[in-house]
């Protein structure tokens, strides 16, 4: 899918080179929790991602900048079978290099991500969820219409949980204007 600035595509051979300046990197690491990865570890994790599309049919997009097409992290979904909580088991998420924060990057393909689960997959209801002290990220969750739910501790980190129905998404996607995204082949 394309956006305004951005490429939201299936992963490649290779693209864990691109990926390793984001899971290489360990200030964007602590935001997720995690430590910085090797190299192997940030292609297993590539290979991961692909395998969830092939399963499930979504997952975690490679995410390009269209002007440089530069690979400048991942957005999309992610299944959560151990989600605690009654309700959506699917999560949007983003993890963006550096060099990138602060452009609108993660809300852009944060909507994208949200317009492609309510409309393609006919998800009910989306979550995200991240470190309270992660102001950027939850600014990116309110931008994208999710309504903070609570804080609850998920695999041993306190987060703070934020969700959005499909029709509350139908209405915000009307007041913010539908994201404008195209097919590419």
């Amino acid at each position: 899918m394309e956006t305004e600035r951005l490429l939201l595509r299936q992963w490649r051979e290779g693209d864990w080179r691109g990926l390793h300046r984001t899971y290489g990197d360990p200030e964007v690491m602590d935001w997720i929790g995690s430590a910085s990865l090797s190299v192997e570890n940030t292609a297993f994790a590539v290979g991961r991602m692909s395998m969830q599309w092939r399963l499930l049919g979504y997952g975690m997009f490679a995410l390009e900048e269209r002007a440089s097409g530069e690979l400048v992290g991942r957005v999309g979904l992610m299944l959560h079978p151990d989600w605690p909580l009654a309700g959506p088991k699917v999560e949007v998420g983003w993890t963006l290099q550096r060099s990138v924060w602060g452009r609108g990057y993660a809300t852009e393909g944060a909507r994208a991500s949200l317009e492609f689960g309510f409309r393609e997959l006919g998800l009910p209801e989306i979550f995200s969820m991240t470190r309270p002290d992660n102001a950027r990220s939850r600014a990116v969750m309110e931008r994208c219409g999710l309504t903070r739910r609570g804080e609850l501790e998920f695999h041993g980190q306190l987060q703070v949980h934020y969700a959005i129905a499909r029709d509350d998404w139908e209405a915000v996607a009307v007041q913010l204007g539908h994201c404008e995204i195209r097919r590419v082949s």
